[in-house]
């Protein structure tokens, strides 16, 4: 007997109908088959099925029994295919009666038929919806994350047994409340700019970068409070909005990162991986094509502490991403491709000892080493970053006798006006700000004055600015225009934008 069961499958952070067919041969010896391209996790459901439909009394491998997984022509992974396998087995053998055209199984299960979590079902749900759907049916523990999508049942079930229940009109799924929009959740304990005293020009640089959502480079000796104005740039960004809340979900979904309600938040994205990490894990990849770093890092902050720490062909592995907002993950079998639009916040020291040029601790490096530890630092990189700021050891005395500094509220209000005042001017566009511009967008909304114009040239002649440096100097100089309102990039803005090109200006 043929029958056939929908399940869906993640392909980078969307989802994909599959259809599982299921045939049951009245003659032949007994055998179980997987065609359609399964992978190994899919293929091992064989066994997970096998097990947990015989520990439940069923009794129905003694005939040939294929399974294929539609369409063929791409690879299916993950262990989200066990249940509707199951039903699929269960109601090709007549134990199942129920109409199950309009509803969508995922869920792995254990060797007892209890239903174990899965990734990516915020992607999958979202599938469902937009095929047509009315009801998906899926582990209990997954049902907060699929209740964000509204317009379709989330029927949330402990193991097959209460699927059973429900097909076979005894209850067995409870349905949870879609929550959409209202499943909002915001953190009460951001860090706050208030608590970094002194630093005012790197403060400053902070909140132009976050106004634009511009690439930044502080670099400085140890303690001079680099780490601590990137752990409270989060403060004063905006709140995702709800279309990025969902696209940003789906990516953490994906990744295994959403595992109950309290993961699910409308705060931007931190990120902050080690030192050490590789550029698998920072861009993406393993045999999976599983999201990276840069692509967790979206529609948020990217933090690379110890930047210049970093092994160089990781560094290089996020000139791609800076520049396209995305990253392509490529495997002798497929092309993966995720969003990645971060903001860059790096630290680094001087040089390998971190005290060269301090005032108040001799360096301790060979010209030699400091010229070798900038070298892992590359030009096309530094291209990429908009703001370079030096950030300054501040003393301790002086230290004690400073006010506390400006709030992140305070500030964030600056930065969300400026945010409005780019969506504004690229609502018929496809960016919404500055930093995303492309050529043609600098030449329109990034003119000059002759002044303006005459010292950005004579910069140019003097520092040897690449044409990349220039279009971020003017992006930089835009924003600075939008914290301002001001309709027009003034000279002030040019000479601000300019200032914070640094290591341009030291090579």
């Amino acid at each position: 007997m043929f029958c056939r069961i929908f399940s869906a499958h993640v392909a980078g952070i969307e989802g994909v109908l599959i259809e599982v067919e299921v045939d049951t041969a009245n003659v032949g010896l007994p055998s179980f088959s997987m065609v359609g391209l399964a992978e190994a996790s899919v293929r091992e459901s064989r066994d997970r099925v096998r097990s947990a439909l015989k520990n439940m009394g069923f009794s129905i491998f003694n005939k040939p029994i294929t399974i294929n997984f539609a369409p063929a022509d791409f690879r299916k992974e993950g262990t989200g295919f066990d249940l509707p396998v199951a039903v699929g087995l269960l109601k090709s053998a007549g134990h199942i009666e129920a109409d199950t055209d309009k509803t969508l199984f995922i869920g792995e299960l254990s060797l007892d038929g209890r239903l174990r979590p899965v990734s990516g079902v915020l992607s999958v749900t979202y599938a469902a919806r937009e095929k047509g759907f009315d009801t998906v049916i899926l582990p209990k523990e997954n049902v907060a994350e699929a209740s964000l999508v509204s317009g379709i049942r989330i029927g949330a079930a402990e193991s097959l047994s209460e699927v059973l229940a429900w097909l076979g009109g005894n209850g067995g799924v409870s349905f949870a409340e879609n929550t959409g929009a209202a499943q909002r959740k915001f953190s009460e304990q951001m860090h706050d700019f208030r608590d970094v005293k002194g630093q005012f020009t790197a403060r400053r640089a902070a909140e132009v970068a976050a106004a634009g959502m511009h690439n930044i480079l502080m670099i400085g000796p140890p303690g001079s409070g680099k780490t601590m104005i990137a752990r409270r740039l989060p403060g004063i960004l905006p709140h995702l909005d709800m279309e990025e809340a969902i696209e940003t979900l789906k990516i953490h979904s994906v990744a295994g990162l959403v595992k109950n309600v309290s993961d699910i938040s409308f705060e931007r994205p931190f990120v902050s991986p080690h030192h050490t990490s590789s550029s698998v894990s920072i861009v993406g990849g393993t045999s999976r094509a599983k999201p990276g770093q840069v692509s967790i890092a979206h529609n948020g902050i990217l933090f690379m502490d110890e930047f210049l720490e970093f092994n160089r062909s990781v560094l290089e592995t996020l000139r791609q991403p800076m520049e396209d907002k995305e990253v392509t993950v490529a495997r002798a079998d497929r092309t993966v491709k995720y969003p990645a639009s971060f903001m860059l916040v790096a630290a680094c020291n001087p040089c390998p000892c971190g005290y060269y040029g301090d005032s108040k601790r001799e360096c301790s490096c060979a010209p030699s080493q400091v010229q070798k530890y900038r070298a892992r630092l590359s030009g096309p990189l530094l291209d990429r970053i908009d703001i370079h700021m030096e950030v300054k050891a501040v003393d301790l005395k002086e230290l004690a006798g400073l006010d506390d500094g400006e709030s992140s509220e305070s500030m964030r209000e600056r930065v969300i006006n400026a945010h409005n005042a780019q969506k504004a001017r690229f609502r018929d566009e496809k960016i919404m700000l500055n930093s995303q511009m492309g050529e043609k967008q600098i030449k329109k909304h990034c003119k000059l004055d002759d002044r303006s114009m005459k010292l950005l040239e004579n910069a140019c002649d003097r520092f040897g600015y690449s044409a990349r440096a220039y279009s971020k100097i003017l992006k930089v100089a835009r924003t600075l225009a939008d914290m301002e309102n001001s309709s027009d990039i003034q000279s002030k803005h040019v000479l601000e934008a300019l200032h914070y090109r640094l290591l341009d200006r030291e090579s």
